[in-house]
């Protein structure tokens, strides 16, 4: 499988990693820092065997696509295991995922998944995954306490490999 995520400005991947370190204080649930998650918003999940064309295509279209501001407004949960800061889908998200979604579509045999195409997609930043009951109440304690709304601009996408996770590519917006 394979991800397209949009990645942020320093400051805005410090305060929100700041909040995926201390849900893994409160909860004891570390699985975000484990592994190695940066702070993110996924644009696109998909599976495809043409990996050269798909960088080909992501090239050129990132070429033509500019950073973007988000603000963050909200929390919310994917039952049952995963907590997440929600931004406001704006303008700027929704024609980023249009042209991503656009431009891995002229690949052959691509199978992109059901929550990532248009009008299906709901743009989240995972906070912590893979909690029990317990952890995702503790979690939510936390955000309650200190999630405040806030804005932050998004100036790279990136394109990763799953299971192993392995990151291909970053490409600056400009």
């Amino acid at each position: 499988m394979y991800l397209v995520s949009a990645y942020f400005d320093d400051t805005t991947t410090l305060k929100i990693q700041h909040y995926i370190n201390q849900v893994a204080k409160k909860t004891g649930n570390t699985f975000m820092i484990d592994n190695c998650v940066p702070p993110h918003i996924t644009i696109s999940s998909f599976h495809t065997k043409c990996e050269e064309q798909l960088m080909e295509l992501l090239e050129q279209k990132i070429l033509e696509l500019n950073s973007g501001t988000v603000q963050w407004v909200s929390a919310g949960i994917f039952f049952p295991h995963v907590i997440y800061l929600m931004p406001v889908l704006n303008q700027y998200l929704h024609t980023l995922s249009l042209e991503i979604y656009d431009c891995i579509t002229q690949i052959e045999n691509i199978s992109i998944t059901s929550c990532y195409q248009p009008f299906s997609w709901m743009p989240h930043t995972t906070i912590g995954k893979k909690l029990t009951t317990k952890e995702m109440q503790e979690a939510f304690l936390v955000l309650q306490h200190q999630f405040g709304i806030f804005t932050g601009q998004i100036t790279r996408i990136g394109l990763a490999k799953t299971n192993p996770y392995e990151n291909l590519a970053v490409f600056e917006l400009s």
